[in-house]
């Protein structure tokens, strides 16, 4: 009877302690964690589980590595949040699979991405025709952002808004996809009075018109 009780505490304790840890990461749903995320979630999973089988084990050999995992999560995460480079290597980047109406054989094979995984995700969404697709991106967590053609035509270059700065940095392979250099980016944001991109949170270019997010306003 004894053990059992001590299950059961442990279960609830552990139960407890795992939401208030969850909300200590962060609001973020399944299908858009990291694979960060994840490794940590299983692994307390896994500590979890085995401190309500094995009793006689101290419940603080099973606290210990749950905190040491917490404190490197939190870690991790404001890391990314003040370093766009290091929020690529951990979560990865979205990667354009259909551009302008055309698909990017090698995007696909760099992700390791097939044509059955791409019209599988194309039917998720209700699309039927890869024809009626302007854009198509794989997000880093692996879930598909399709944007469909309007009215059966090619819409003009530069309306999906890609964003041009993130963070103060300069992301040059959006430009490249729209056929544009850091020069020119420069030049157009000198004529709207920024003169040091390391100033603007969040610039995107959408059919010719640029929005531009300033840090810290």
């Amino acid at each position: 009877m004894e053990e059992y009780l001590i299950i059961l505490f442990r279960t609830l304790f552990l139960y407890l302690l795992i939401l208030l840890i969850f909300r200590l990461m962060g609001k973020r749903e399944i299908g858009e964690l990291s694979i960060l995320d994840l490794v940590v979630y299983i692994m307390i999973a896994e500590m979890a589980s085995l401190a309500i089988e094995n009793t006689k084990d101290p419940l603080i050999n099973t606290l210990l590595p749950i905190m040491v995992l917490v404190v490197i999560q939190i870690t991790l995460a404001v890391l990314s949040l003040k370093s766009k480079k290091f929020r690529d290597i951990v979560d990865g980047k979205p990667t354009i699979i259909i551009n302008n109406g055309k698909i990017d054989e090698k995007a696909m094979r760099a992700q390791r991405y097939n044509f059955d995984d791409l019209l599988l995700q194309l039917r998720e969404k209700d699309v039927g025709n890869i024809a009626d697709v302007e854009y198509a991106i794989l997000e880093p967590s692996g879930t598909l952002s399709i944007f469909q053609k309007q009215n059966g035509d090619h819409q003009e270059n530069g309306s999906l808004a890609l964003p041009l700065i993130i963070d103060g940095e300069i992301q040059e392979d959006n430009l490249k996809l729209i056929d544009r250099t850091r020069t020119w980016l420069l030049t157009q944001l000198n004529k709207k009075g920024y003169e040091d991109p390391g100033e603007i949170s969040f610039c995107s270019f959408q059919n010719g018109e640029f929005y531009i997010d300033l840090m810290n306003e």
